[in-house]
């Protein structure tokens, strides 16, 4: 029944987001721009905002960049309504017609590497995004769109093979004042027919010329009932976001349903030789939580600069998402393949030069399922003091049934009810076929 009810998911998302159901790539001349080779993303994305491919000019094109702060709307009324298919594009990364561009994408197992598909991704986003606040009176955009969270990346079950197509399509789904909700799916070929892959949902904002504060975005207006559905759904993941947020259990005590559940966890770890709240011992097939950490370091050179100059949110992503592998991995003793990304939130901006510090844990297992929790932190050289950036949540499925993880302290109890929370959040369980391959 889950199987089914994943494949109507699918299905359901391939409808909505064919062009042929009235999302066609922009409104004025869609066959002019037709489809973006993935290469050409960044150069699209870096010609609309004029950034340079230079870093030694990175200073003269921001100082270049103030001077449009004129062109931003004074409020929202001012700017003029869009339509989804505005801000429809597809993206073709052509692993089987250029087999040169393979090798970037390609694992050891001769997989795709889903860490680079992350990075396409994000990519994705913010172009959609421009294309639905596209002024062409202007040569450049006076907004800054950057990635604020990603909300939920579920995974369908195809294959993803390094030797065929692949192709991203996207567009607008929701819109407040400065922020927008951008719906994509990626396709692979399977024969003649691009079949789906995964479903993503990201949040983007708009913010001024120089990312420093909000901007104001053009409204959107649905055109059929699909497009209204998908609209109501953006206020609905909304008002989502917010209730999850303030039953944080950084804000608010975990319910009682939730304290039973930890109380059982430490009654059973008891010695039973003793009676002694501090004797602690391991039931068969679990391990404890703290064994299952795993830490990087990486520099951050202007090489994965974003076209704002701070580090590209798809490389944080890339390089969260390879440590969290390695951390299921370690856990089950075998591959393990991704099931769904939520709920990365974008925190703070990452500048050239920081150190990245990712610490990776398993903090849920159930089956053969794998929740792990990625903690990324910069400090610069001067100052060692250590700033939290980003949070990433990655659902992951083992070859084989995995050990329990058991907390010892109370912080890796409230860690092991989130990673619960995050686990249940998953919008359909999936079952791992052996056609069912994504790596890092």
């Amino acid at each position: 029944m889950m199987r089914r009810a994943a494949l109507r998911l699918c299905a359901l998302s391939k409808e909505l987001l064919t062009p042929g159901r009235g999302l066609t790539q922009g409104s004025q001349d869609p066959g002019k721009q037709g489809i973006f080779h993935v290469q050409e993303v960044r150069d699209k994305l870096r010609e609309i905002v004029g950034a340079s491919t230079n870093w030694k000019d990175h200073v003269k094109a921001m100082e270049e960049r103030k001077l449009l702060h004129s062109f931003l709307a004074k409020s929202q009324k001012e700017l003029p309504p869009r339509r989804m298919k505005d801000s429809y594009i597809e993206v073709l990364l052509p692993l089987g017609s250029e087999p040169e561009l393979r090798e970037k994408y390609l694992t050891v197992q001769n997989t795709v590497r889903f860490g680079r598909i992350l990075e396409d991704l994000d990519s994705l986003g913010v172009l959609v995004c421009y294309m639905h606040t596209k002024n062409d009176s202007l040569k450049m955009s006076p907004l800054s769109i950057v990635t604020a969270l990603v909300d939920k990346i579920d995974m369908c079950k195809k294959s993803l093979s390094p030797e065929q197509d692949i192709k991203f399509s996207g567009h607008v789904s929701w819109v407040g004042k400065s922020s927008m909700e951008v719906k994509m799916q990626m396709f692979q070929l399977h024969g003649n027919e691009f079949c789906p892959v995964l479903d993503a949902t990201f949040v983007m904002v708009a913010r001024d010329a120089e990312n420093k504060g909000p901007a104001f975005v053009n409204p959107l207006i649905p055109g059929n009932v699909e497009e209204e559905e998908l609209f109501r759904q953006g206020e609905l993941n909304k008002g989502k976001r917010i209730a999850f947020s303030s039953t944080s259990l950084l804000k608010m005590a975990p319910s009682a349903k939730e304290r039973n559940t930890i109380h059982e966890m430490f009654l059973s770890t008891l010695d039973p030789k003793t009676i002694s709240f501090q004797s602690r011992v391991l039931p068969p097939n679990a391990v404890w939580m703290e064994s299952t950490k795993l830490k990087s370091l990486e520099v951050c050179h202007p090489q994965e600069r974003n076209i704002f100059n701070r580090i590209f949110g798809g490389f944080l992503m890339r390089k969260a998402y390879e440590l969290a592998w390695a951390t299921a991995c370690n856990l089950g003793g075998s591959r393990s393949f991704v099931v769904a990304v939520d709920d990365i939130m974008f925190q703070k901006p990452v500048e050239i030069g920081s150190l990245l510090f990712l610490s990776s844990q398993v903090c849920f297992t159930q089956n053969n399922y794998i929740q792990v929790r990625v903690h990324s932190e910069v400090a610069s050289l001067q100052n060692k003091e250590h700033m939290t950036t980003n949070v990433f949540h990655f659902t992951f499925m083992s070859e084989k049934e995995v050990p329990l993880v058991y907390p010892k302290t109370y912080g890796e109890s409230m860690l092991y009810l989130d990673g619960q929370r995050h686990f249940s959040s998953m919008s359909v369980p999936v079952s791992l076929r052996k056609d069912y391959r994504v790596e890092p």
